[in-house]
């Protein structure tokens, strides 16, 4: 067991006065309380009357979820009446006495479950974004019962034999390649979620399906009852090496939470790790830090390592039914890793001198702390702290000195202008967008020729309520069939600053933000014919290439001349400063990869595990695995098993936490195909992006994506060395 888990300020610290849940946390609802919020009798009538679920169109701008008429207790209701209509539209096309046609059963597939899809998504984002107790009960209710609508359509024999059918025949068909490619798409979609399975084997398929969405609920809820339960309250003697910034954030989350006197840190990232990273207050560090990684993990209600047990096993013996040896090998075929083995040769390839660099750094840390006579040995909790002193002694830079350049509203415009230089994209602010929380700000996106494109909504700051990180969805995707435009929406975790006064990001906040805003331009510029493809519905190893490559414009000494501005004097950001901002840009990077790697190792282990699953110690296995790669100790994976949403909390990236990684690669060669043309603003090859990445969705294979727009497969060289760990002579 690695040392630190079961240290003397171990699990007991989460229950220490300065650790106790808010005043004013929301107890958790009983069981039923979905139903509660339905209503009944002439309470339910009025819901059905005034729900706007029910309307054909919401007359909004650009059709947007009017959030000012939403309410929870509309969502059940406009579930139901979507799981019907949605089933009969299916019936119809199954039961249909004409020949199955691409028009008449593909294409009506693609137009069915416009109801179900519209409640479904604007849900998912209140979910995610503005849960509360009847949201998380409405969850609880809803989840498994959607799985079971699911399963009925995916296991429809007579749905799938006209799928099958054309499918066998679809040499014969005339189609052209978008048709033929969803025809595929959707066939494989079927095939593997059991639709060949027979007698008892369809029965227990759907039954396995239902209960692991009320698993993923419950994982997910235990993990955000965590967050949010959790604070760290200092006084003014707490506060010693924060910076201003820090010190307002933690200030306004005490308001927040109803501590007049004093400062709160949560477990939002934005909070936790600025103040593992600057506090000179070790033992407050170590508490922090401790609550952070044990998050789900406490042998509490909310522990989640048998929830984790339930889960591995119903998706081992879900894969077995489908001929697969195990889940790892069902969730990469038809991926662009295709196998486990090729996933791990990867990450292995990487792994050895990413390690290599982060033990360099571990020396070069513990050389700082003896040369300030620390008497202690480096732990976890110790690496942001003193890396942050390396950093400015080697760099001669800061998050403090950074910061001021690097004003939330400035960094947007900077997206924005990088869109408009590449793609030609404007984006002109909207206050008539009905929106779900007064922070929330709303574009139209237009075109060079000032046509739509989409409305992109950004959700930027942290508060209750809100599960932790940083991501993209869509309340409505681009589909070709209907016309409909994308509505696309960014959210983030960044602390909120105090009425009348900047957000301030560091330079890592502003790189997630370009990172997600690459998810929405995938999603804005798509341009299929057929919804099931469209934008981000490609392979998981594929999906964050685009988010990932338009990072590297943040650096660009075009972005940082005009927007990188001090958010008191208007000055821009010193040349100076830039330079040695891209001089620092691999720093620390050994210790960024390996806690990154270690999860997506313990990730595909769990996954490739044959052996009685529900029966694994989590907390043995993950240091079984660590040891095996011999993790260093000072290092902690990036999320631990409890709290690890990519891999439990649904499907997205369960045995696929490697596709940052895979994705990685692509980004790096594709950066490449930018210089080898003179540079990352070269418009021949931003087209090339458009056109071939961004805007063609599923619509050919990933690397059939790729290879049109580089001219060949992707290497990893570069990669290697844009990340300090191959030199440009090898």
């Amino acid at each position: 067991m690695r040392k630190w888990l079961y240290g003397v300020a171990g699990i007991a610290l989460l229950t220490a006065a300065a650790c106790t849940p808010p005043a004013d946390a929301p107890a958790e609802p009983e069981n039923g309380a979905a139903e509660d919020v339905a209503g009944n009798g002439e309470a339910d009538a009025a819901v059905h009357q005034d729900n706007p679920f029910f309307e054909a169109s919401w007359d909004t701008p650009f059709g947007a979820p009017p959030f000012d008429r939403i309410r929870e207790e509309h969502f059940v209701p406009a579930y139901e009446r979507g799981m019907e209509r949605h089933a009969a539209e299916i019936a119809a096309i199954a039961d249909n006495p004409e020949p199955p046609t691409f028009e008449n059963t593909i294409i009506a597939m693609e137009l069915a479950g416009t109801d179900l899809d519209r409640v479904s998504r604007v849900f998912s984002t209140l979910n995610g974004s503005a849960s509360n107790d009847a949201i998380r009960a409405i969850q609880r209710e809803m989840s498994p019962r959607l799985a079971r609508h699911n399963s009925a359509i995916n296991l429809n024999e007579a749905l799938f034999a006209r799928i099958d059918d054309l499918y066998q025949r679809r040499d014969e068909l005339g189609l052209d390649a978008e048709q033929a490619r969803v025809l595929q798409v959707t066939h494989e979609r079927f095939v593997r979620s059991g639709a060949q399975l027979e007698g008892e084997d369809r029965e227990r398929y759907a039954e396995i399906t239902a209960r692991l969405s009320e698993l993923y609920t419950q994982f997910g809820q235990n993990m955000l009852a965590d967050e949010d339960a959790w604070r760290l309250v200092l006084t003014e003697d707490d506060l010693d090496g924060l910076g201003q910034g820090q010190i307002a954030a933690a200030r306004q989350a005490a308001r927040d939470r109803g501590v007049e006197d004093g400062y709160v840190i949560t477990l939002s990232r934005s909070s936790v790790e600025p103040f593992l990273t600057f506090s000179s207050r070790r033992d407050l560090r170590e508490q922090a830090w401790r609550a952070w990684i044990l998050r789900g993990d406490n042998d509490d209600a909310n522990d989640n390592k048998a929830v984790i047990n339930q889960i591995l096993e119903l998706r081992l013996e879900r894969s077995r039914m489908l001929g697969f040896p195990t889940y790892a090998h069902f969730r990469t075929a038809g991926t662009m890793a295709e196998t486990p083995d090729a996933a791990m040769q990867l990450m292995e390839e990487v792994w050895w001198p990413a390690r290599a660099t982060a033990l360099r750094e571990a020396d070069d840390i513990r050389a700082r702390m003896a040369a300030q006579g620390a008497d202690h040995e480096l732990e976890p909790w110790d690496w942001r702290y003193y890396t942050e002193q390396v950093r400015t002694e080697r760099y001669d830079i800061s998050d403090d000195e950074v910061r001021p350049y690097l004003s939330l509203d400035n960094m947007i415009e900077a997206q924005f202008w990088v869109a408009g230089e590449l793609f030609g994209l404007t984006f002109h602010e909207r206050d008539d967008v009905p929106v779900y929380n007064p922070d929330v700000r709303v574009w139209e996106v237009r075109d060079r020729a000032g046509e739509h494109v989409g409305v992109f909504y950004g959700d930027y700051y942290a508060r209750q309520g809100k599960r932790g990180g940083a991501w993209m969805t869509a309340f409505r995707v681009q589909n070709g069939l209907t016309g409909d435009a994308p509505l696309i929406t960014n959210d983030a975790n960044y602390n909120k600053p105090p009425e009348g006064e900047p957000a301030l990001l560091t330079f890592t906040d502003a790189n997630t933000l370009f990172h997600e805003f690459g998810h929405a331009l995938h999603g804005l510029l798509s341009n299929t014919t057929h919804p099931s493809i469209a934008g981000t519905a490609v392979d998981r190893d594929y999906v964050e290439f685009p988010s990932q490559v338009l990072e590297h414009w943040l650096l660009t000494p075009e972005v940082l001349s005009r927007f990188a501005r001090h958010y008191e004097t208007g000055e821009p950001m010193p040349d100076a400063l830039r330079e040695r901002i891209i001089a620092a840009r691999t720093f620390n990077e050994g210790f960024a990869t390996v806690e990154y790697l270690a999860s997506a190792f313990v990730d595909m282990a769990y996954h490739l595990h044959e052996d009685n699953p529900g029966a694994i110690d989590v907390r043995a296995f993950e240091n079984e695995v660590l040891e095996r790669w011999q993790m260093p100790d000072e290092i902690v994976m990036r999320w631990r098993s409890p709290h690890f949403g990519h891999s439990f909390s649904g499907e997205g990236y369960a045995a696929g936490y490697y596709s940052y990684l895979w994705a990685s690669v692509l980004e790096n060669d594709a950066v490449e195909a930018f210089h080898e043309a003179g540079g990352l603003y070269d418009l021949e090859v931003a087209e090339s992006l458009r056109l071939n990445i961004l805007s063609s969705g599923n619509s050919r294979t990933a690397m059939e994506n790729y290879v049109a727009f580089r001219g060949r497969e992707p290497r990893v060289e570069a990669l290697l060395r844009n990340r300090g760990f191959l030199d440009d002579s090898e």
